[in-house]
């Protein structure tokens, strides 16, 4: 489930969110199927989300968010969020533009305190970033420690070989899948090296979870 959701909104709004991630979870309950949700956020007066004023909010968007929806009445069983800061505007990263937001260590603090504040799996979301980008931005969560659980992205993999298929066709993207494509996701791969297990977060082993397969 998608969920545009800023802990920044209007209460009147909110609670009606709140309601309904509440509601999902309870049916997913009922039925016995795993509950995956995705919230994305966003300037509740308006803003660009690609601004530097946004990049300053985002951290306590992102926390605030993990933090509502990880408790357990809500049952979701996996979290998949956003990084907690805007890589252009970290200083002393590769994707750095030249605007600073915050600097590299306060980056790190960033991604440890959104971690602390659940005790849900959480993965992240390429958020439509480029690969190297997105790589970076693991690397980045790697070294400040967090216990990030794996990740679910589609665009950085894939989307800079859309100017190819528009332009030259469904040949010449297929090549540049099987060569580009593929060098990206070997990428990520490698950056998931520092991705935790979520067994100690749900409190199951790996025989425990080997015997129900």
């Amino acid at each position: 489930m998608l969920l545009y959701y800023t802990p920044d909104e209007a209460s009147a709004i909110n609670d009606r969110k709140h309601a309904f991630i509440e509601r999902i979870g309870d049916e997913c309950r009922a039925h016995d199927i795993p509950f995956f949700l995705e919230f994305v956020g966003y300037d509740a007066r308006g803003g660009s989300e690609k601004s530097l004023e946004y990049a300053k909010k985002k951290p306590g968007i992102v926390s605030g968010s993990m933090a509502e929806f990880g408790k357990d009445k809500y049952g979701v069983d996996v979290l998949k969020v956003e990084v907690p800061v805007q890589m252009e505007y970290v200083q002393g990263v590769k994707a750095f533009k030249g605007e600073a937001a915050y600097t590299r260590s306060e980056a790190l603090q960033h991604f440890r305190d959104s971690a602390s504040v659940t005790h849900k799996p959480f993965i992240y979301l390429s958020a439509g970033v480029s690969n190297p980008v997105f790589t970076e931005t693991l690397e980045l969560a790697a070294e400040s420690g967090t216990t990030f659980n794996g990740v679910l992205c589609g665009r950085a993999t894939w989307k800079d070989g859309i100017p190819i298929y528009a332009k030259q066709g469904a040949a010449a993207f297929e090549a540049w899948l099987k060569d580009e494509g593929v060098r990206n996701i070997e990428n990520v791969n490698r950056s998931l090296q520092a991705a935790h297990s979520w067994f100690d977060k749900v409190g199951v082993t790996a025989a425990e979870v080997g015997a129900l397969a």
